[in-house]
């Protein structure tokens, strides 16, 4: 089963639907499913080097108290997930499109979770800015990757400009918020849903595929 997991390195509601993704697909080990992690940005008009992000976040949502409550139920939801992260150690608001295209050429290399899970960590556990070419080679080199040759795609700006035409085009299927996963191009679904009902999804297109 091919899944495509169409989310955002920055959003913790992506990174809670990855982790219940998972536990779905060990809800059916015999399944053999493939998932490819599809680029979106929430946030495309942020400059290359990022914003502080605690006065982004207070423009974006200026009721403190509101504040206060959406990371309060982000952490419960981290905890039962089993994920620790930090989100008061994140100090930076990166644009997000050099983060999506390591994670583009990880993929033809063959280290796709590898390099996810580096860069999750690094922004949602360790705060660290990834968004900074160099953080991210870091990540890519600890997965197997090529550090130098990184460096210089970063530096070219190889495939900025298909990161940004794969938001736009997902953008113009219709996909208004993240996490979105399709199972199998016949069964999508909007949310970091519960592993139960990823399940029924994934039973789902399989039926459909029968």
């Amino acid at each position: 089963m091919q899944i495509d997991f169409i989310a955002d390195v920055v959003c913790p509601w992506c990174y809670l639907g990855w982790r219940r993704l998972e536990k779905a697909l060990a809800m059916r080990p015999d399944l053999e499913a493939t998932i490819t992690w599809r680029p979106y940005q929430l946030d495309p008009t942020l400059p290359d080097e990022g914003v502080d992000r605690r006065n982004y976040m207070a423009a974006k949502f200026p009721d403190a108290e509101r504040r206060a409550a959406i990371t309060q139920v982000l952490d419960d939801n981290a905890a039962q997930d089993g994920i620790t992260w930090d989100l008061s150690a994140i100090k930076v608001s990166p644009n997000t499109n050099a983060a999506h295209r390591l994670i583009r050429w990880a993929q033809t290399a063959g280290c796709q979770d590898a390099v996810l899970e580096g860069v999750l960590s690094a922004y949602f556990s360790e705060g660290r800015d990834i968004g900074d070419p160099v953080v991210l080679a870091d990540i890519g080199a600890a997965a197997g990757m090529d550090k130098i040759r990184l460096l210089q795609l970063f530096s070219d700006g190889t495939d900025k400009d298909a990161v940004a035409r794969e938001h736009f085009q997902a953008h113009q299927a219709g996909v208004s918020g993240v996490p979105f996963m399709i199972f199998d191009g016949k069964v999508a679904v909007s949310g970091a849903e519960p592993p139960e009902r990823l399940v029924k999804a994934i039973d789902k297109a399989l039926e459909l595929a029968a």
